[in-house]
């Protein structure tokens, strides 16, 4: 049986640590892409020389030749600079779309059977226009963000409650932005729903929905929280890991149902759009969008992330992308 394989496009913080997880996991063999003369080569050397170490057996590589992407069951790409401490993701887009045509333009050539995950930001732009220069089926690209933002916000749960994050069910919707959606109705700890719990916590209901409050707040402010806090780039291990999740996912065609950055057909009442909402994901790539009852107020916040969305698309379009 034939080996997977998986190319990275883009060898900085998150590609390296997406290449280190792909390896100990043994999920495919590995090809890191960058433009920097000798730094996905670098990368990768140091990463094979951990092998015995980590007991991983597989081919890796790195390059920056586009045709060593030939074969390619899935293609990963973080090419693109990451944001400083003040700036949004919307800043970067002029940048960004330069970098993803030309992404597009070589996956398309070199590795168009690839199923592809963009991870680059602004993410909900990058997607769409991997997707328009690409010509690839919409079930073959989609974008890694509500994987993550729903992490962030179980992982902010987790915490306030002081249970394990293990049993944290947690979702978050529309674009990935300072308008996503973490659907407090839908927030469970095993089916017990987290905001009964923080109400037996505080024994205050409105205490409980002030802490909600700013659990939504910090969840929708983490990517920016990092970068803060980093001052010199953005987040890298959790972006990866919810990256290797999707790609385990059809890699393994395990059917999973992950919040994914998703082009809709009337889904959620949205036309036309990649936004994030729930998908099974399967060999095929995105096998179904997963629809559920939204109440008028999530619906509400739906729409405003919606709109968001077309607005990024818009600027883009204008820009002439």
């Amino acid at each position: 049986m034939s080996r997977k394989k998986i190319s990275l496009i883009g060898g900085g913080q998150i590609g390296g640590v997406l290449a280190q997880l792909i390896a100990q996991r043994e999920l495919a063999d590995v090809v890191l892409f960058d433009i920097v003369p000798d730094l996905p080569q670098g990368k990768i050397l140091d990463l094979a020389e951990a092998s015995r170490i980590d007991n991983f057996d597989g081919k890796l590589s790195g390059t920056n030749n586009y045709e060593d992407i030939s074969g390619s069951d899935i293609v990963i790409i973080t090419a693109g600079l990451p944001r400083k401490p003040g700036m949004s993701r919307d800043d970067l887009l002029v940048t960004n779309a330069n970098i993803m045509k030309s992404v597009a333009e070589n996956v398309s050539k070199y590795a168009p059977n690839s199923i592809v995950i963009v991870i680059s930001n602004p993410l909900d732009a990058m997607v769409t226009l991997f997707q328009k220069i690409s010509g690839f089926p919409n079930h073959r690209v989609f974008g890694q963000a509500g994987v993550l933002d729903s992490s962030r916000f179980a992982t902010f749960i987790a915490w306030e409650l002081g249970v394990s994050v293990k049993d944290i069910n947690a979702l978050v919707l529309g674009g990935h932005g300072d308008t996503m959606v973490p659907l407090i109705r839908y927030a469970n700890v095993n089916g017990i729903p987290v905001m009964e719990m923080l109400e037996r916590k505080y024994n205050d209901k409105q205490k409980a929905e002030e802490v909600m409050t700013a659990m939504v707040e910090r969840t929708k402010m983490a990517g920016g929280e990092v970068v803060k806090l980093l001052k010199t780039g953005s987040a890298f291990y959790s972006p990866a890991s919810a990256a290797i999740s999707m790609a385990e996912s059809i890699l393994k065609d395990e059917k999973r149902v992950l919040p994914v950055c998703a082009y809709l057909n009337g889904e959620f009442g949205v036309n036309g759009y990649y936004v994030g909402v729930p998908a099974i994901l399967g060999s095929n790539g995105i096998e179904k969008i997963v629809e559920l009852s939204l109440n008028e107020t999530e619906q509400g916040l739906m729409n405003n992330s919606v709109k968001a969305v077309k607005e990024l698309v818009e600027d883009m379009t204008r820009l002439g992308f």
